[in-house]
């Protein structure tokens, strides 16, 4: 069983890679926080804008891993705020995984992200 879900986890990473390499035209390294810093700018739902403050940059990547860790139960959406900017509540911390942990955690919660987005359905 274990080793079924490694298997289909790397499939899905490897669509999600896909994803990005084919509408994106990334040629180097896809690394996750690119990913979420992509999630974040569908979240907010106002468009890559390229006159962002490096602190905008920040909140896109939080909002971001807010709205991929919700399913998880590590956090609840609160709300938007009168600029469209999303809000979400802490429920469940997770400061005390370990490193690797929170890496498996976030391409996961990536994944899931895309399959309930329907990103991953033609590839």
């Amino acid at each position: 069983m274990k080793k079924k879900f490694i298997r289909e986890f790397h499939m899905n990473w490897n669509k999600v890679i896909l994803y990005i390499r084919n509408n994106f035209y990334i040629r180097g390294e896809i690394n996750p926080i690119g990913i979420i810093y992509l999630i974040g700018i569908q979240v907010l739902g106002k468009g890559k804008n390229r006159f962002l403050k490096k602190e905008d940059k920040i909140n896109i990547l939080h909002i971001a891993i807010c709205r991929i860790l919700e399913p998880f139960g590590y956090y609840v959406f609160i709300g938007r705020d009168r600029e469209g900017w999303p809000h979400y509540l802490l429920k469940k911390n997770y400061s005390f995984l370990k490193k690797e942990e929170k890496y498996f955690l976030i391409k996961k919660a990536i994944i899931r992200y895309m399959i309930e987005e329907n990103i991953l359905d033609d590839i």
